[in-house]
């Protein structure tokens, strides 16, 4: 399965995995609109389990610009999104077991100065310092979901790219986006993986179990200091929840 805003890429996407198998079922959805999230995990959860997901939506913007629910739109769709999304499928992935959630990342999270004061840039928005700060956002959300995620047989990693636009560089770009959100069986994921030249961690034997690790060529390193910083990947979650308006479920008699 495919998603992304943009029909007609997502269609173009679908037909080059024509030949991976039975051709993938699409669904519309930006994910600049929490809204759209949530009633895309509402049809998504009519699946009853997911074994892959794959967060791979990337936005970098050459302004400023606010959703309609007030947040940064490059933080809304490169960490909000994500977060709910994969926050709201939690029981269709723990009912597919070892199931895994991977998310692309960056190298350019390095570049990161994150203020959990301040995650929507109000004060001293810049587009190569919004676009670093949502990728450490997805390194901490990954770090914190492995964690939340200990005991279930589901795994949480971390893809990353190399990007060739830095500050100073004159590129204010919208990333290229095939899709926003895929979700396979793993024969599927694999092969598409495959073609594409980056094979997703976890098909690798060596890592197949390993959680919240940080892949890079399909070589696990070390992301930068601010990455592994667990007491802000648990706030980062907590502001999280707070600003999608995302509730955990409870266990019965709590």
């Amino acid at each position: 399965m495919l998603v992304g805003r943009d029909r007609g890429r997502v269609e173009a996407a679908a037909g080059e995995l024509a030949g991976a198998g039975a051709p993938p079922r699409l669904e519309i959805a930006d994910l600049a609109s929490m809204e759209q999230v949530r009633a895309l995990a509402g049809r998504l959860g009519t699946l009853g389990r997911i074994d892959v997901l794959v967060n791979n939506a990337g936005l970098m913007a050459g302004q400023r610009r606010v959703t309609a629910d007030g947040f940064d739109e490059v933080f809304a769709v490169n960490h909000l999104a994500p977060f709910l999304l994969t926050s709201l499928l939690l029981s269709e992935l723990t009912a597919a077991p070892p199931a895994r959630v991977i998310t692309v990342t960056s190298d350019a999270h390095t570049a990161a100065r994150l203020d959990l004061d301040d995650l929507q840039l109000k004060h001293g928005w810049e587009s190569w310092r919004a676009y670093a700060n949502s990728k450490l956002a997805n390194i901490l959300f990954t770090r914190e979901l492995a964690r939340r995620l200990k005991g279930t047989g589901v795994t949480a990693k971390l893809r990353t790219t190399q990007v060739w636009c830095g500050p100073g560089s004159g590129a204010r770009l919208v990333l290229p986006m095939r899709a926003g959100v895929m979700l396979a069986r793993p024969s599927l994921l694999s092969t598409a993986t495959r073609r594409q030249h980056h094979r997703v961690p976890g098909h690798v034997p060596e890592v197949a179990g390993a959680t919240g690790g940080y892949y890079v060529k399909r070589q696990r390193r070390e992301p930068s200091q601010a990455a592994r910083d667990d007491a802000t990947a648990r706030r980062l979650w907590q502001l999280s929840e707070e600003l999608t308006g995302f509730t955990p479920a409870r266990p019965a008699g709590t």
